[in-house]
């Protein structure tokens, strides 16, 4: 009887263990910037207090002291971001105000800017400013409060023709609304659109009831001028 004809059996298999990816060399400047945007993450979705330099490294994929191979403390880091969100939402305020045509235009482009930037980032920039050795720092930058509200306050002065100290205030007074409808916003009460209309519609009544009183008085004789 013929012998049956054995088929050798191919050997197995060995799995090869997933090679790990590959670690990208970053610029000292993509780094930097790139554990900021991990930074910013954090802060947006639990606040300050859970910002550490371990926390921040486990978000980033990194060890915490590659992080402070770029910042010496939690504070400078915090200081850092916060300049470079006030930067950024600067620079997109006021290039949407040169766009405008209009008064209204400018009032509603940076409102619906700001609110954008809400929607997208959280009430990052007031968790940072509510921190007292963050909110300590001034930015002296082209895109700091104080440059932005001098700027839209000699617009105002001149499309309202209020006088100066009165106009920078009311500039001044206004930039809390935007914030206070951000705030609102995140609470998902309204959408952003209404809520936009609506903060325009406030910063826009305001000035013209502004406008009003300015020309009343003017118009009053300097004895009941002085008496008011």
């Amino acid at each position: 009887m013929p012998h049956a004809s054995r088929t050798s059996k191919p050997p197995p298999r060995v799995k090869q263990k997933p090679r790990p990816p590959k670690r990208v060399r970053l610029a000292p400047e993509a780094r930097q910037s790139l554990i900021l945007d991990h930074a910013a993450e954090i802060v947006a979705r639990d606040g300050v207090s859970a910002l550490s330099m371990d926390s921040i490294g486990r978000e980033a994929g990194i060890s915490k002291s590659l992080v402070y191979n770029y910042f010496p403390n939690t504070t400078d880091l915090l200081r850092q971001l916060l300049q470079r969100e006030w930067r950024r939402l600067r620079r997109l305020q006021v290039e949407a105000a040169r766009e405008a045509d209009t008064f209204e235009a400018l009032v509603r482009s940076v409102t619906h800017v700001y609110l954008k930037y809400i929607d997208e980032r959280g009430m990052l920039i007031e968790r940072l400013q509510a921190e007292p050795s963050v909110s300590a720092m001034h930015d002296p930058t082209e895109f700091s409060r104080d440059s932005a509200v001098g700027y839209l306050a000699e617009i105002v002065a001149d499309h309202f023709g209020l006088p100066m100290d009165i106009a920078k205030a009311a500039t001044d007074i206004s930039f809390g609304l935007p914030a206070t409808a951000g705030a609102y916003l995140l609470q998902r009460k309204m959408t952003r659109q209404a809520l936009e209309d609506l903060t325009v519609t406030m910063i826009l009544g305001t000035l013209d009831a502004l406008k009003r009183e300015h020309i009343a008085r003017r118009r009053l004789p300097r004895r009941a001028r002085a008496a008011s």
